[in-house]
């Protein structure tokens, strides 16, 4: 066996894959013989670090759940939309996620709300930013079989854990005492270790009905709406939109 195979075998042994590729390549670039040693190392670094940075987002946008692939460039700003631009922008940075502070979407249904909190989701996660996704009423459910089963401690740790959780659809079911009171548990944790993004079809002052208990809403609101952005969004539904497009013909 060649000494440029055994090197090769040693990168991958030291699961440094890309590297190994990389070098791989550079043995059949001659050009790249013009280089001096640290330029050419260089290049093997930088390919192994670009590797590792998109498996490691590949790994987090998996992780997150989205029910949806949407980026924040791929936002629709028509006008009818009333989708304030420079406020999307301004977001995009994410520094309200450091910042422990929270997002609301409001608007129609079809409106693109989960669309958009897929997108802001997609955008922490490409600045390293783990997210969880849940339907609220999914959220709901597991947390009454948590409740049951003995898991809840573990859930717990799990929606507290991310520096992003996002809760869509808020309102489409009574949020019952006991399930209130572990969603409490949970948004006051995470008021020191991370954000919201909630999205609802419902304007925020009917929010307040959704808790059978109205305590413990008083509790969840306060801690929730008093340090959020606010995105309402407005317009013909884009489903019908889109349906529209495709049934038009070219």
């Amino acid at each position: 066996m060649s000494s440029v195979q055994q090197t090769i075998n040693r990168l991958r042994e030291l699961r440094l894959t890309s590297m190994a590729e990389a070098y791989a390549t550079q043995l059949q670039q001659p050009k790249l013989y013009e280089l001096s040693f640290d330029d050419r190392f260089g290049l093997l670094v930088e390919h192994e670090t670009s590797e590792r940075e998109s498996k490691k987002l590949k790994r987090l946008i998996r992780g997150a759940g989205f029910p949806e692939t949407a980026t924040l460039e791929d936002v629709d700003y028509r006008s009818s939309r009333d989708l304030d631009k420079s406020m999307v922008l301004h977001l995009a940075g994410c520094e309200w996620i450091r910042q422990h502070l929270n997002l609301i979407v409001i608007g129609p249904t079809g409106a693109g709300k989960t669309w958009l909190a897929c997108a802001f989701g997609s955008q922490a996660c490409r600045l390293r930013l783990p997210v969880s996704f849940f339907r609220a009423s999914d959220l709901c459910e597991n947390i009454g079989v948590a409740i049951l089963d003995g898991s809840l401690p573990k859930l717990k740790a799990d929606l507290i854990k991310p520096s992003l959780l996002i809760i869509d659809d808020l309102g489409l079911s009574e949020i019952t005492p006991r399930v209130g009171q572990v969603l409490l548990d949970i948004v006051d944790r995470r008021m020191r270790s991370g954000s919201l993004l909630i999205t609802s079809q419902f304007p925020i002052d009917q929010w307040h009905g959704f808790f059978s208990d109205p305590t413990v809403a008083d509790a969840i609101l306060d801690r929730v709406i008093h340090q959020a952005h606010r995105i309402a969004l407005r317009g013909e539904s884009m489903r019908k939109l889109q349906a529209r497009k495709r049934m038009t013909p070219e």
